[in-house]
């Protein structure tokens, strides 16, 4: 069978990439466990560059699940030691579970900060019908939608080609592809680098959601598309002369003045934290990349749940829609909700964290925050020479 498109072969597309090596891992032909994934994630990091994935947890609106101990070790080894250090890129599809109203924030492979998650827009520049809207979506390819709009040309079983490739499970490879043209062009681009390039050059124009928000920098931001469609071109561009951003910080905290109480239906809880970002500390962070609200509430029926996280520059993340499919008793247990929608802002003031259940009455237990980011500015890069794009027009 045909694994991915190449060049000069007369058979199918000739794909985004077509420098590029490509091979494949066995990880769905068997049982899946902890140990299996961690290898995938972990396979030849001397090799390979990126990882492209279009699996995860069920789309049924109802699981919660992430990476379990030796997966979440693979991810955190990969981005230290991958590229001879320099960071394995994982790149991961979003999720289909739009028709059952599941959210990739429930999703932990998606919601991690060491993937680059990608949802999906039709060719219209819609949102199809089968995409998840989340806080931790960083950008937006092409894929399939209605039943009268185009899908994706790609290679299929039997060296066959198809022009019937669907879902986030489509676009994560074309995001993975538009990466590979990134690090030919700069071999040099740490996993991070790349996760700054392509919020600094997707394009927000011509995708239609109604939830298109500037966040406290003015950077353009939604929970469908994330910051945009990515822009090959753009993102070959950029990183040709691209100069390596800050070293990350983390910053951990937590409020022992916040107390665990029972909130009942239709009351809103809100619950308010402030922090300094660790100022004056070897975490000092000042610009802000990926924030994680890990959160703990106990419920009646899950799906219910709303929760959402207001920055001190008032910017607001929907870190949960309401799951109608989700009927589990079991609420959730320090779970790292993870919002993208900060990138640039500084984290001191004062934080929001809203939880709505309409229905039940929720007993909050928990609620801390991790910050990822800089404590230099990591914007100072050198200019660059805008060229005409043929995906979309700034």
């Amino acid at each position: 069978f045909c694994l991915a498109a190449a060049a000069n072969n007369n058979i199918c597309s000739v794909g985004v990439a077509y420098n590029a090596r490509i091979g494949g891992i066995r990880l769905l032909d068997g049982e899946v466990t902890d140990l299996v994934e961690s290898r995938a994630l972990s396979f030849r990091p001397d090799l390979i560059d990126i990882y492209s994935a279009s699996w995860g947890p069920d789309d049924d609106g109802k699981t919660v699940d992430g990476p379990a101990t030796l997966a979440q070790a693979a991810f955190e080894n990969g981005i230290k030691y991958g590229r001879q250090g320099l960071g394995s890129i994982y790149v991961w599809a979003s999720g289909n579970g739009g028709k059952d109203d599941d959210n990739c924030n429930c999703d932990g492979y998606t919601n991690s900060i060491y993937t680059v998650s990608i949802s999906s827009a039709t060719e219209n520049g819609n949102i199809p019908w089968y995409s998840e809207s989340c806080s931790s979506t960083l950008a937006t390819t092409y894929s399939s939608g209605a039943s009268d709009e185009k899908q994706v040309v790609s290679t299929d079983l039997r060296s066959q080609c198809t022009e019937n490739h669907t879902g986030t499970s489509a676009s994560a490879p074309m995001a993975a592809g538009i990466i590979a043209l990134a690090l030919e062009a700069n071999r040099n681009l740490t996993w991070r680098d790349v996760q700054y390039l392509i919020i600094e050059t997707a394009k927000p124009k011509y995708l239609n959601a109604l939830d298109w928000k500037m966040n406290g920098v003015g950077k353009r931001v939604s929970h469908a598309f994330g910051f945009g469609m990515m822009d090959a071109a753009q993102l070959v561009l950029k990183a040709q002369k691209w100069r390596t951003v800050p070293s990350q910080r983390i910053c951990h905290h937590s409020d022992p003045n916040i107390i665990a109480k029972t909130f009942k239906k239709y009351e809103r809880v809100v619950i308010q934290m402030y922090t300094d970002g660790c100022v004056n500390t070897e975490n000092e962070i000042n610009f802000l990349e990926h924030v994680q609200s890990k959160v703990s509430v106990k419920v009646k029926y899950r799906g219910n749940l709303q929760i959402f996280l207001t920055s001190p520059m008032g910017t607001n993340s929907t870190l949960l829609g309401r799951r109608v499919e989700d009927d589990s008793i079991d609420g959730f247990d320090k779970w790292p909700f993870m919002t993208v929608h900060n990138w640039g802002e500084s984290p001191r003031g004062l934080w929001t964290l809203e939880i709505v259940d309409v229905e039940n009455n929720v007993i909050f237990l928990n609620w801390s925050l991790v910050f990822y980011g800089t404590q230099v500015n990591p914007s100072h890069q050198l200019p660059t020479t805008t060229i005409p794009s043929k995906i979309l027009a700034a």
